[in-house]
């Protein structure tokens, strides 16, 4: 029987996403392909350790009790390793305990091509190339980033940092957005380069009632939303029930550009659980306190505060990210 797709909230990981593969990667540098072969295969048993995305990769996986039968969540491996390398992924993957059982290996190529074919509405990597790639392929990808993105390293070598986030007796799976670029497209925020702050809020104003255009991001939060419907009506059969999935927009837009951003996600038909209209307050000082498991932007520069102790992610999608 064909395993369909088409309902279920599809992850693209890349390995890197989920796993440190800082010292694999320096291996890979220092000694190329051949030597980076034979380091995986002396290694074959060493379990990787958990990387940026790992906890959220968990606790998404874990939905899947709302009904074991037929799983609302699916995550599939993207590799570029060829499948002997990507040994080690499946062994850490299992030595972990998480249900993935289905992975692409494309042998130094990116995988991203094959996210339309495999449903995926979000596709993590650390690789920064395969997510500016896929980006530019109107995909909705996003590279995940460690304590110190100022770096520019391509892995995420700073997942342990996150005290706490993969606490198991915490089951809540906490998921945060910027809007635009990320929910919307980058419209406003072209107005906002071009006419300043004044020119911005005018503009906001006079298209108040205007929906923004959905951003990269826009189906994946359909996806998630789909899932808190469930948990909602399993709350309704099971008072007892708590639902874990809680979803927020951290946005540099406050009043009155946060009327348009609301309405937006109303005539969209998503919904979000909390909103932060900020008006330029850091954002890093309000994931200190929230803590999400993922929090999406658009803008580096947002992210050099907020990775610093938030699994974080840039979606280089727009003009500011060169990706017109």
């Amino acid at each position: 029987m064909t395993y369909e797709l088409a309902d279920r909230l599809v992850l693209g990981v890349a390995s890197s996403a989920l796993f440190d593969l800082g010292e694999s990667d320096a291996v890979f540098r220092e000694q190329g392909e051949e030597g980076y072969r034979a380091y995986q295969e002396r290694h074959l048993s060493d379990t990787l350790r958990p990387g940026v995305a790992f906890p959220f990769v968990r606790r998404l996986l874990s939905l899947n009790d709302l009904d074991p039968d037929d799983p609302p969540v699916e995550v599939i491996v993207l590799s570029r390793n060829d499948p002997d390398t990507g040994l080690r992924v499946m062994r850490s993957i299992a030595a972990h305990g998480l249900p993935i059982t289905r992975a692409v290996f494309t042998q130094g190529r990116s995988p991203h091509r094959f996210v339309p074919a495999l449903n995926m509405s979000l596709f993590l990597s650390a690789n920064q190339d395969d997510v500016r790639e896929a980006v530019r392929a109107g995909l909705p990808a996003g590279r995940v980033l460690g304590p110190d993105p100022s770096s520019g390293a391509d892995n995420a070598t700073g997942a342990t940092g996150f005290d706490g986030l993969d606490d198991l007796d915490d089951p809540e799976l906490r998921i945060s957005f910027d809007f635009d670029g990320i929910l919307a497209t980058d419209a406003s925020e072209r107005v906002y380069q071009s006419g300043g702050l004044a020119g911005f809020r005018e503009h906001e104003l006079a298209n108040a009632d205007v929906p923004h255009d959905a951003g990269p991001l826009k189906d994946f939060l359909t996806a998630v939303n789909r899932i808190q419907l469930r948990e909602e009506q399993e709350h309704q059969k099971d008072p007892s029930y708590r639902p874990r999935v809680r979803v927020s927009i951290v946005t540099a837009r406050n009043a009155p550009a946060h009327e348009r951003a609301v309405m937006s996600l109303k005539r969209w038909g998503v919904r979000v659980n909390d909103a932060f209209f900020l008006g330029g307050i850091d954002k890093g000082a309000i994931m200190a306190v929230l803590r999400p498991h993922l929090f999406f932007d658009d803008q580096a520069a947002h992210l050099a505060t907020t990775a610093r102790t938030t699994p974080s992610v840039h979606v280089p999608f727009g003009r500011l990210n060169g990706a017109d």
